[in-house]
């Protein structure tokens, strides 16, 4: 589904990733691990085709297609899902409005018939209601006067209303308590388990993989993935840190 080939990318002119490469089939998540600074949301935002973000050499494609030719717009339409670490506030604008105008868009660009403002609202109702917010909270402006972890669910309601085929998840689990995290974990595992869907999970830690259970996890340091392994490497870094694997970039 995902193939990234050689990827370099630099942000205000200083080099971030240095030579990615990367597959992500149908069917799989992909656990992307590393220290600080390591290129992590610079991967997420290359991807997702956020402006100020310069991809110097190397290739991505989705389905095929040469992602990196793609607008933003584009990239959604074509089933690509970023969530961020820090979600976005936007005055003025509610959640309902929001979605039901970003969902359409994306209907319009597949050749798919747009949803009557009933039909939505009843799909606003039930993903909602898995993830615990409340219509009111839908009707409210985009993330304004969240917490922490109502944006992380409202985020979730998000892609279980759009329904990507690829989800590129920048650290959705940052500033989660437990409950919450559970709540996004299991989200995620509920939006996303699928043999036509792929997740690109980028986290820190250990325990939103105890629910969101990887195929793969890799080790991203310097710009460049230092190892890749199975489950179990997620577990090693949980004891021993990244300061062996991060020498490995230098």
């Amino acid at each position: 589904m995902l193939k990234i080939e050689n990827l370099h990318a630099t942000v205000a002119s200083k080099l971030i990733l240095k030579g990615i490469s990367l597959s992500v089939a149908a069917g799989e998540v992909h656990a992307i691990m590393g220290p600080n600074g390591s290129g992590k949301s610079t991967l997420s935002y290359v991807l997702g085709g956020r402006p100020g973000y310069e991809v110097t050499e190397g290739s991505v494609t989705l389905d095929g297609e040469d992602l990196l030719a793609m607008e933003p717009h584009e990239r959604a339409a074509h089933g690509l899902f970023l969530g961020f670490q820090y979600p976005v506030e936007i005055p003025g604008v509610s959640n309902v409005q929001f979605l039901r105008t970003a969902l359409n868009a994306q209907r319009r660009a597949r050749g798919e018939a747009e949803l009557s403002a009933g039909d939505f609202l009843r799909l606003a109702r039930e993903q909602a209601g898995k993830l615990g917010l409340d219509m009111d909270m839908m009707k409210r402006a985009v993330n304004v006067g969240f917490s922490g972890g109502e944006k992380k669910r409202n985020e979730m309601v998000q892609m279980g209303i759009i329904d990507p085929r690829l989800a590129v998840l920048d650290e959705t689990d940052s500033g989660l308590d437990i409950d919450a995290l559970r709540v996004v974990g299991d989200g995620i595992n509920r939006i996303m388990r699928a043999p036509d869907k792929a997740v690109l999970l980028i986290t820190h830690y250990q325990r939103l993989l105890d629910i969101v259970e990887p195929d793969f996890v890799h080790v991203l340091a310097g710009g460049r993935i230092v190892r890749s392994g199975g489950p179990e490497l997620a577990h090693q870094l949980e004891r021993e840190g990244y300061s062996e694997l991060a020498g490995e970039a230098a």
